[in-house]
């Protein structure tokens, strides 16, 4: 059991972790009575939790046992202590508890499935779903800095395990939407709305305000941690956060979910945003004081006095999300009160190069893990490829910036970031580059994000091995980017992917619109697409098949063109439940 007790070593590194006799707590106490070991730790403020071991003799070779773990907070409702868990448990036997297990997990590997030629990156891929669905599920905390992989080194561990939602926290849900994984990623927002009270309180009390924000390091109940102000306490923490509730809205298209708990996060967050703005001299919307995670660290150039384009785009992505949503509920006069808000902000910085700056004042001049000057590329899709040759320039120089830069001081995560980013570019050679990288330099032989470049082959000047999972999940999130897109109104087939890449599959991969979506290329040539609508609706494909080779069989008349971009274009009007199947007929 881990020592809470002895000589107090403060050595004040978040990534190698304070010994655990900081904490000051009393050591814990063990029993064993009969074929049960419990062991009792007492934790700050009343809070306690209970580990215990239980077993039975099957026969003279074999031994059945069970553990759990419990945790009890003095006040919230009492939760079932692990050793009458574990009594329970003990009285089913391990064949059913195996049954039960294996079908858990079939039914989550029946999610989705991914086909690729690169073995490395598909294996990858395969141990993210495998982490994700270990370390995010309905009724449990969501995924923090190491999930349920904390290592049992005698040490707090890396940044204290925490909840950081300047990245860390976002990240890792990255993948759930297209992934098919909605429900396991429903413990995000679960935590987020259990927290929501404490969180109006972090509000007013920080901020003087009304309205909903979100602090940037967290306890599991949301109070806020401290650290580095800037990010920790950042106004804008909460619109990343909204984002997810948009994403889990527009995959399942569930109107309950946009009513009761997607518009009304987003609201409150814009109505914060509303209260702590202000106008310049010019008109424009503003914060009072802006910065740029994590740009400059903690040092007093952190803080700009023009909005940096990580705020500006979060701000304006809120009003954005705010006015959709409010207008799919019918709600006009919000709506139009939040779209009068989103046009009130200055546009984003740019070189003469039309490269995305940190701030007006500050271009992007050092090389950095964090890319938060970038946002509005990837995720919140603000400057989309698909809008034409102007944000396509932003789009290839902002991202050629940063590669001429280089990768110095970057972190694995940097990599998949930058994998999501270039295949939003539609540059799957770049994509696929940037995620080899990762799964060979950055991760351990496990699998696990290492920050560092464990390869010491120039991919960064870091090299130690702090382990998180945000990595991990930004980089599934990268591949599936590749397979298939649809943030910009279209279903985009195998959107990014390397010229070499010619025999590709993956089932059931889940679009914006509640489309789940399978495909298949064939001696690089798309041969097959089928499309399940879940709620109906409008549905476009956009895929590679030559408009007269298209075959399909739908419900309704489809319309199919060929786009300015040379792409075959199918709209369908479908109904709930309904099955589209497009062929093409020299495959």
């Amino acid at each position: 059991m881990p020592k809470f007790q002895g000589v107090v070593k403060i050595s004040g590194d978040p990534v190698g972790g304070d010994d655990l006799s900081r904490l000051g707590y009393a050591q814990g106490t063990t029993k064993q009575r009969g074929n049960s070991i419990t062991y009792v730790q007492q934790g700050w403020g009343g809070f306690r939790y209970e580990i215990n071991v239980r077993w039975r003799q099957i026969n003279q070779s074999t031994i059945e046992g069970v553990w759990s773990i419990s945790s009890q907070y003095p006040d919230k409702k009492i939760a079932p202590m692990a050793s009458a868990i574990t009594q329970r448990a003990l009285q089913s036997q391990y064949s059913n508890a195996y049954a039960s297990h294996a079908l858990w997990w079939r039914n989550f590997w029946d999610r989705s499935a991914i086909h690729i030629p690169d073995t490395l990156l598909e294996k990858q891929w395969y141990m993210e779903q495998y982490k994700f669905g270990s370390a995010s599920r309905q009724g449990a905390p969501p995924i923090s800095l190491q999930a349920v992989w904390t290592a049992d080194n005698g040490r707090i561990p890396p940044w204290k395990g925490d909840y950081h939602h300047d990245l860390n926290t976002q990240l890792s849900y990255w993948p759930c939407y297209s992934a098919n994984h909605l429900e396991d990623g429903m413990a995000y927002l679960d935590h987020l709305d259990a927290n929501k009270a404490n969180y109006k309180r972090y509000t007013k009390m920080y901020f003087g305000k009304g309205g909903l924000a979100v602090p940037g390091v967290t306890t599991l109940d949301g109070t806020e941690m401290g650290g580095w102000i800037q990010y920790s306490l950042s106004p804008t923490v909460s619109s990343w956060l909204a984002q997810h509730y948009y994403l889990q809205w527009r995959y399942s298209m569930d109107r309950k979910f946009l009513k009761n708990r997607a518009y009304p996060w987003i609201k409150d967050v814009a109505v914060f945003l509303e209260n702590i703005t202000i106008k310049d001299e010019n008109g424009f919307r503003k914060l009072p004081i802006s910065s740029s995670p994590e740009i400059n660290d903690n040092d007093l150039s952190a803080w700009f006095f023009q909005d940096t384009n990580y705020d500006q785009a979060l701000m304006k992505s809120t009003f954005k999300m705010a006015s959709e949503l409010a207008a799919e509920l019918g709600l006009k006069n919000e709506a139009a009160h939040w779209k009068k808000i989103s046009g009130e902000f200055d546009g984003f910085a740019l070189t003469p190069n039309d490269e995305l700056m940190f701030s007006p004042t500050l271009a992007y001049n050092q090389s950095h893990r964090h890319f938060s000057h970038m946002m509005a590329i990837h995720p919140l899709g603000l400057i989309r490829w698909e809008d034409g040759p102007k944000s396509q320039r932003i789009i290839k120089n902002s991202i050629h910036l940063l590669d001429s830069i280089g990768p110095d001081y970057w972190c694995g995560y940097s990599y998949a970031w930058l994998a999501n980013m270039k295949a939003r570019a539609k540059d799957g050679e770049g994509a696929a580059k940037a995620l080899q990288i990762f799964a060979k330099a950055f991760c351990s032989v496990n699998s696990f994000h290492l920050n560092g470049d464990q390869t010491k082959s120039g991919y960064s000047k870091f090299q130690y091995r702090p382990f998180t999972l945000e990595g991990n999940f930004a980089f599934a999130a990268g591949l599936q980017e590749m397979l298939i897109q649809s943030y910009a109104g279209f279903i985009a087939i195998m959107p990014a992917l390397p010229a070499t890449w010619n025999n590709v599959s993956f089932e059931n991969l889940r679009t914006d619109g509640a489309f789940l979506v399978s495909a298949k290329k064939e001696n690089g040539i798309t041969s097959f697409i089928k499309i399940k609508s879940e709620k109906g609706g409008h549905c476009v494909v956009q895929t590679d098949i030559p408009v007269n080779q298209v075959k399909i069989l739908c419900r309704s008349l489809p319309k199919i063109t060929r786009g300015k971009d040379g792409k075959t274009y199918i709209e369908v009007e479908t109904i709930s439940g309904e099955v589209v199947s497009i062929s093409n007929s020299a495959g």
